[in-house]
């Protein structure tokens, strides 16, 4: 320790407004966005912060390799990367920025359902490879449609603000959030009018034990009409073979994914990885790398509030 307020760890890509802060307020950075778990105790032995994103896992065994942690700072939303109840029984304060990223996943969310719906990416590739199809490739459109939005937080909200702007009918569900109140937004206390109505079903949760596989067979037995299923939360919240077996037997008629049950897909069991692979080459699927939040936007608008929470507390 020197004579500043100690040693942060930047374990992550962030903007250079977050180190830059930090050093201002008596911080010393040292910079390791490429760091591995193996690494990490030597790295974080003395120092009273660190910024993270995936490539950590902050579990106990790490957290008491780390006896002057004072806080964790999250890039992104996703906490499962931090034992949060164990940091907090050692005093250490967690803190994500879902609010530095949740325009991005929002704009991404309707991006990607835009471009199914309307046939973009098909289209696009056909008209490429000099085919011409116009009847083929009707689309439909958003306005008179209802989606579901399961999960009320950051990013929940931003979207549907996106979408009041297409006369939809929103519907959102939240388990932990049955207060809010957004004017164009239909507040459902269960998921069972969303069950009955949706068209659409969104994610927009964190993985926790109650979220894992929340999509599941159940789920789609669920629904009463074919729907599209939009994932920019996590992977291990959509079940993979249950979204094989939905698409097969039509009960899904289109999917957007941004995040897999495990990253990269080539790291899948074999079984779920070739299903996937199935699904991906159909037109009803629209796949992303999981970069739904990772916009040049969103890199300094959660690095500076995390840069907010770490100094101000």
């Amino acid at each position: 320790m020197n004579k500043s307020n100690g040693k942060v760890l930047i374990a992550a890509p962030v903007h250079q407004l977050l180190i830059d802060g930090l050093a201002e307020a008596g911080y010393y950075c040292v910079s390791a966005p490429g760091i591995n778990q193996a690494a990490a105790p030597a790295l974080l032995a003395d120092c009273v912060g660190v910024i993270t994103s995936t490539r950590l896992q902050l579990d106990k065994e790490l957290l008491d390799a780390a006896p002057f942690l004072k806080w964790i700072g999250r890039m992104g939303s996703g906490m499962e990367v931090i034992d949060v109840g164990y940091a907090v029984s050692k005093g250490i304060r967690c803190f994500g920025s879902p609010e530095g990223n949740c325009n991005a996943v929002g704009e991404h969310a309707l991006g990607m359902l835009l471009s199914l719906i309307r046939r973009i990416v098909v289209s696009n590739e056909e008209v490429k490879d000099n085919v011409w199809l116009r009847d083929e490739n009707r689309g439909i459109e958003l306005e008179g449609k209802t989606i579901g939005i399961i999960g009320f937080g950051h990013t929940g909200r931003s979207f549907a603000r996106k979408l009041s702007g297409f006369d939809m009918q929103i519907l959102a569900y939240d388990k932990y959030d049955k207060s809010f109140a957004v004017n164009y937004v239909e507040k459902c206390d269960t998921l069972e009018r969303i069950y009955k109505e949706a068209d659409i079903i969104s994610f927009h949760v964190p993985l926790q034990p109650d979220t894992k596989h929340y999509f599941n067979n159940e789920f789609v037995g669920q629904m009463s009409k074919p729907f599209i299923l939009i994932n920019t939360s996590r992977g291990q919240v959509v079940d993979t073979l249950s979204l094989y077996d939905g698409i097969k037997s039509n009960k899904i008629i289109g999917a957007c994914l941004d995040v897999f049950e495990t990253e990269p897909i080539s790291a899948m069991t074999e079984a779920k990885r070739k299903k996937l692979e199935e699904l991906i080459q159909l037109p009803q699927l629209v796949v992303t790398p999981h970069i739904a939040g990772y916009t040049h936007e969103a890199l300094s608008k959660m690095s500076l509030a995390l840069l907010k929470k770490a100094v101000l507390g």
